[in-house]
């Protein structure tokens, strides 16, 4: 009788089960772990320069013997913007490494030299590729305004009488876009109120502002700087509605909705971006019920208003406030 090893063939198919190809194979590969790592192709970039309000992109390029962690940081010489790609791969090209003009961090990028800084993880040096931004990209939405002529006639202010007060647009200090910035400070120690922004809808053309009816596609956003050392400042932004459609807002009767931003968080700029449909009615700063009919109308925003608030016992406050506007689908993208 022939006998069959069944211990010898269950171990031959235990090793032809256990066999793989490197395509089939999910966990790291052997050469990621243990093997050596050297550069096989250094940093480039797919132009020199890119204009970006042209609609152009700029792509970059590196090759590593093994995959890696590696970041891109494109840092612009004067403005100091920086834009950040980061990923893990053995090959840095056209998927995975593309620039729209875009900021990860602000201020944003102005027309200007930039360099690209390539680091790896557990590696030392770091590679450089120059690239120069000749044309920013092109900001789309609503803009109210990006501070960088005179200030928009059809917009009245209220300022305080008190020390100090500063609410002009200028220069002094860098932008977070552009070159220029509205600039809000002063000491009241009577009041709340520094001083205030009213932006009626009637300054762009119309009795009120030309959004999309649905309050889940409107974005409002805008830029605001804390200044170090000053922890003490509220910025207060309103968004009156013409519920019953008569051309004015009747205080008490129409909805107010609101967005408090206290700035006692990070130094430097700051990103604000909020859904129309998430924007509160406050009353002193609380959530309230609402006081018109309570329904998200942005098609019906009459004003919009900024106040500049600060405890009348803290002392000296200021912020600063770039590029206003609203955008449509999803936050504005700096």
């Amino acid at each position: 009788m022939k006998k069959i090893f069944l211990p010898l063939f269950s171990a031959v198919l235990l090793l032809a089960a256990c066999s793989k190809d490197d395509t089939g194979y999910d966990g790291p590969s052997l050469n990621d772990i243990y093997g050596d790592f050297s550069i096989l192709d250094s940093l480039s970039a797919s132009a020199a320069a890119v204009d970006f309000s042209a609609g152009q992109t700029l792509t970059f390029s590196a090759e590593f013997s093994k995959n890696v962690n590696w970041k891109i940081e494109v840092v612009g010489n004067t403005s100091g913007a920086i834009y950040t790609i980061e990923g893990f791969s053995r090959l840095i090209d056209a998927d995975n490494s593309i620039w729209d003009g875009s900021a990860t961090t602000l201020p944003m990028f102005r027309a200007e030299d930039c360099v690209a800084m390539l680091t790896i993880d557990g590696e030392d040096d770091t590679l450089f590729q120059n690239v120069s931004v000749l044309g920013t990209k092109v900001i789309t939405g609503l803009i109210l305004s990006d501070f960088e002529g005179e200030f928009n006639p059809g917009w009245s202010t209220f300022i305080q009488s008190g020390a100090d007060m500063s609410f002009v647009i200028t220069d002094s200090d860098p932008a977070a876009q552009g070159a220029k910035y509205y600039d809000m400070g002063g000491t009241v120690d009577w009041d709340w109120l520094l001083g205030l922004v009213d932006i009626p809808g009637s300054a762009y053309g119309a009795t009120t502002f030309s959004l999309n009816s649905n309050p889940n596609n409107v974005y409002f956003n805008v830029m605001l700087s804390k200044i170090p050392g000053l922890n003490n400042g509220l910025v207060l932004f309103q968004f009156r509605e013409d519920d019953n459609g008569d051309g004015v807002y009747t205080d008490g009767e129409e909805d107010l909705f609101s967005i408090e931003v206290a700035l006692n968080n990070n130094d430097g700029w700051q990103l604000i971006s909020s859904k129309y449909a998430d924007m509160p009615t406050l009353v002193n700063g609380a959530a309230a019920d609402p006081i018109g009919n309570g329904i998200y109308e942005p098609e019906k925003l009459i004003q919009v208003s900024v106040l500049m608030l600060a405890n009348p016992v803290s002392g000296y406050a200021q912020a600063y406030m770039d590029l206003m506007l609203f955008t449509e689908n999803q936050p504005f993208k700096p």
